[in-house]
C-alpha cells in the first residue's frame, strides 16, 4: 500500500468518526465552573477590594462624556482628576447587567448562547506577524492571512468563534484597516466575530458594513453577529480616552461590546497575582458602569485579561503558570457575579509548534475553561507571546480543544453511565466489553476522536512518513486555504458592497468570479 493511498484511508476514518452525530461527545457551551482556584473568603476579599478601589482612588484621563453620566449618577471628581464610583453604582451595574444572550453568526447554526459556565473557543491577539506555512518563517502579517485565518476558523468544530487574530500590515490608514479587518472576518466565516476598532470616526463605516450585511439596521440589531473588543483602559487606573469614544460610539450603534484591561504584573499592574487580579476587576467593573450608562440593555462582556511579564526582562511571558492561575482567577471572579466572562489563555510563548507550545497552551486555557470562562480567548493559533499566529496550528489546535472540552463535560457519574448492569452482564459472559452494545452505542457519544493527532502504532506511522503533527496539521490548512471559500454573504451582496466600500481583498482571493 502507497503512502499517499495509507493516508486517504485515514482520511476516510476521520471522517466515518467525526461527522455530526445526535449524541457528540463534546458541544459549543458545555457547562464548566467547577475550578475555582479562589477560596470563598479571598473572593470576597478581592471583591472587598476591587471596589474600595473604585470609590477611593477611582479612574483618571476620564473623557467629558464618563464624567458627566457617571457624577449624574453619583459618582464624584476629586480635585486631582479622579473619578469616583460609589459602591452603589457599581452594584447597579453587575445588577442589572444583560446575561443569558446569544452572540449570534450570520448563519444561525453558529450561534453561542453566554450564559452561566458554558464555555466557547475563541482566537484572537492581533499579532503583527505570521508564522509562513511554506517558509515555515515568521513575517508580517497582511489581510490575505486575516482572511485565510478565519477561513480555516470556519472549519473548526471546536474554535466556535473568530476574534481577529494578526493585523493587516499591508494597509496603512486606520480607516481602511478597520473596515478591510471587518469584511475579511465576516467574509471568511460564518461565525461570530469580534474586532477592535481604533478610531472613534470608523465606527460608523462598520456599523454601515454589518447593516448592510444584515439586510438593515434593525436587522442588525436584531442578530448582531459582531463584537467591538475595547480596551478603555490604560493601566493603572486611567481611561484610554480615544478607545472610551469608541466603546460609546459601539454601543449607540448596537453592537456588543467586549470590556478589556489588560495589565502586565510588574509593570502596569502589581507584581503580585493578587493584586494584579484587583486592579484588572476594578478597571474591567468600571467600563461595565459606563457601558451600562450609555444603553443599560447593553450586551457588554466582562474582559479582564491580565498578564505577566518575565521580571529578568520585563518581557511579557503569557506560557507560565502564573498567567494560567492569574486568568482562572479572573473567570471565577466573572463566574461570582455571574457575567458574561472573556479570558485570554494559550498566549504561549513558544515560537513554532514544539512540546512548549502545546504544554503552555494546554495549561492555560485548561484552566480558564474549567474555571468558567464563557470566551477563551487566544486559544487556537496564537503563539510567541502574541507576537505571531500560525494557520497550521489552528488545526492542531482544534484537536487540543477538542479534548479540553471533553474534560470539561466531565465524568457524568449517573446510575446509567456507572453502568453497573453491564458490568454484571460482562463478568458473568464473555469477560470483556468489546462486543457488547453498551460499547458500541458510547463509542461516539462518549469519545473525541481527533483528527491529525496521531493513536496509530509505531509501525504504521513510520510507514506513513514518520510526520510530525505539525507537518499533518500544514497539509490540513493548505488544503482548507485551496478549497473552502465560503459563500455565506451572497455575490449579488459582495458585490454590493465592494461599490460601496473600500474593500481591499479582491473577488479572486474570496473565490468568487471578477
Amino acid at each position: 500500500m502507497t503512502q499517499t493511498s495509507r493516508r486517504r484511508g485515514r482520511k476516510d476514518r476521520l471522517a466515518q468518526t467525526t461527522q455530526l452525530e445526535p449524541n457528540p461527545p463534546i458541544w459549543p457551551g458545555v457547562q464548566a465552573g467547577r475550578l475555582k482556584p479562589l477560596s470563598p473568603e479571598e473572593v470576597t476579599r478581592i471583591e472587598g477590594a476591587a471596589l474600595s478601589l473604585l470609590e477611593t482612588l477611582g479612574l483618571s484621563q476620564a473623557t467629558p462624556s464618563i464624567v458627566a453620566k457617571v457624577t449624574k449618577a453619583g459618582g464624584h471628581m476629586t480635585e486631582d482628576g479622579r473619578l469616583l464610583f460609589p459602591g452603589e453604582l457599581v452594584r447597579w451595574a453587575i445588577d442589572g447587567a444583560q446575561r443569558g444572550f446569544s452572540l449570534c453568526g450570520q448563519d444561525p447554526a453558529q450561534d453561542l448562547k453566554i450564559e452561566a459556565a458554558r464555555v466557547h473557543m475563541s482566537t484572537g491577539g492581533a499579532a503583527p506577524g505570521v508564522f509562513d506555512l511554506e517558509t515555515h518563517e515568521y513575517r508580517e502579517s497582511t489581510l490575505q492571512d486575516l482572511y485565510d485565518a478565519a477561513r480555516i476558523v470556519d472549519k473548526m468544530d471546536n474554535i466556535h468563534h473568530f476574534s481577529r487574530s494578526v493585523v493587516a500590515r499591508d494597509i496603512e490608514d486606520n480607516a481602511a484597516m478597520d473596515l478591510n479587518t471587518a469584511y475579511a472576518c465576516l467574509a471568511g466565516t460564518s461565525k461570530h466575530v469580534s474586532i477592535s476598532i481604533t478610531e472613534p470616526q470608523n465606527v460608523a463605516a462598520i456599523a454601515e458594513l454589518c447593516y448592510d450585511i444584515a439586510g438593515g439596521r434593525d436587522e442588525f440589531r436584531a442578530r448582531p453577529f459582531l463584537t467591538v473588543m475595547v480596551c478603555h483602559v490604560v493601566p493603572p487606573m486611567r481611561f484610554a480616552e480615544e478607545a472610551c469614544e469608541v466603546l460609546e460610539r459601539a454601543i449607540e450603534a448596537g453592537f456588543p461590546v467586549q470590556l478589556i484591561s489588560a495589565g502586565q504584573a510588574g509593570a502596569t499592574s502589581p507584581a503580585t497575582i493578587a493584586g494584579s487580579l484587583v486592579q484588572a476587576m476594578a478597571e474591567t467593573l468600571a467600563g461595565l458602569v459606563f457601558a451600562r450608562l450609555v444603553a443599560p440593555e447593553v450586551k457588554a462582556i466582562f474582559a479582564p485579561k491580565p498578564l505577566v511579564a518575565d521580571l529578568r526582562t520585563g518581557s511579557m511571558s503569557g506560557g507560565g503558570g502564573e498567567q494560567a492561575i492569574l486568568m482562572a482567577g479572573a473567570a471565577q471572579m466573572g463566574r461570582h457575579w455571574d457575567l458574561p466572562t472573556s479570558s485570554i489563555a494559550g498566549i504561549t510563548d513558544a515560537k513554532r509548534l514544539d512540546a512548549q507550545y502545546g504544554a503552555e497552551k494546554s495549561l492555560a486555557v485548561t484552566m480558564a475553561a474549567h474555571a468558567g470562562s464563557n470566551i477563551v480567548t487566544q486559544a487556537a493559533g496564537m503563539m510567541s507571546s502574541l507576537l505571531g499566529v500560525s494557520h497550521a496550528a489552528y488545526v492542531s489546535d482544534n484537536d487540543l480543544l477538542g479534548n479540553i472540552l471533553r474534560t470539561i463535560r466531565g465524568i457524568e457519574a449517573t446510575p446509567e453511565n456507572i453502568a453497573a448492569d453491564v458490568i454484571a452482564q460482562v463478568c458473568r459472559g464473555e469477560g470483556h466489553y468489546l462486543g457488547e452494545q453498551h460499547t458500541f452505542h458510547r463509542m461516539k457519544s462518549d469519545y473525541f476522536y481527533p483528527e491529525v493527532g496521531d493513536r496509530r502504532a509505531p509501525r504504521e506511522w513510520q510507514e506513513d512518513g514518520a510526520r510530525r503533527v505539525g507537518d499533518v496539521a500544514r497539509e490540513h490548512a493548505r488544503d482548507i486555504l485551496k478549497s473552502h471559500f465560503p459563500s455565506h454573504i451572497p455575490d449579488a451582496l459582495d458585490r454590493a458592497l465592494r461599490a460601496k466600500f473600500d474593500i481591499r481583498l479582491s473577488r479572486a482571493q474570496t473565490g468568487r468570479p471578477g
